[in-house]
């Protein structure tokens, strides 16, 4: 790992992973599922959903459907999973609300506050697969205080296509080093260092819930490693 105040002054914008870094999602749909439909599973169901979102990825990636937002990759996961949950009755506008709980998703207790006290030094944006109406009304919910909104669907590309982490160096006019990808998950942070982005990998270890924590040992690479977002702002004298 490099020195936190050399990082600081050299890196201009922080680009952010969303799912799992900045919000919640394992949580947040297990607290709506309970809510609406509270003889299910809203664990199993939440980490099913989920588990779908890469393979769906993929099959796009790989030319075998177009282009496709992720509002209907979820859409199209949610219709598969739904009988396995006995909830294969809903109709069309029951699963658009259940479908769209991905724009409701709230953010981890540290991450506003820290979004915040980075946005004092730094440039805050997205680089996220969520397509951009989905990434507006969560950031509008939440409190979000993005400075852009970035994401695969601006590039045509997901996560970890090179074209995504070079793409937010091209639209700030920036070397890749003096952008930061700031995520969750060591597979997005491996394909930005890649491309030359510098790293910080943030210990999410209740992403898929407290029933299933993550390993966040450090691995080799990241310059940052940090606790929370908090951590973050705390290593970038924000």
């Amino acid at each position: 790992m490099v020195d936190a105040q050399e990082l600081a002054g050299s890196v201009q914008v922080l680009a952010f992973d969303v799912f799992g870094t900045v919000v919640d999602w394992h949580g947040s749909i297990v607290r709506e599922l309970q809510a609406l439909h509270p003889q299910v599973d809203a664990d199993a169901f939440a980490r099913a959903w989920r588990a779908g979102y890469k393979p769906a990825m993929e099959r796009v990636m790989r030319g075998e459907q177009g282009w496709t937002r992720i509002d209907d990759l979820h859409r199209q996961i949610l219709d598969g999973i739904l009988p396995r949950f006995g909830l294969a009755h809903l109709d069309d506008g029951q699963r658009r609300h259940l479908n769209h709980v991905w724009h409701r998703l709230d953010p981890w207790p540290d991450t506003v506050a820290a979004l915040q006290r980075l946005r004092t030094r730094h440039t805050l944006c997205t680089l996220s697969n969520g397509n951009l109406g989905l990434l507006t009304a969560m950031a509008k919910r939440a409190g979000l205080p993005w400075d852009c909104i970035l994401s695969a669907e601006v590039f045509r590309a997901y996560k970890p296509d090179p074209v995504t982490y070079l793409g937010v160096a091209g639209v700030f006019d920036l070397q890749p080093a003096q952008v930061m990808l700031v995520a969750a998950h060591h597979d997005d942070l491996a394909g930005a260092r890649a491309c030359g982005l510098r790293t910080a990998y943030v210990e999410r270890p209740l992403e898929f819930g407290a029933a299933h924590p993550k390993d966040v040992s450090p691995q080799p690479g990241n310059d940052l490693h940090v606790r929370d977002l908090g951590h973050l702002a705390d290593l970038l004298g924000c």
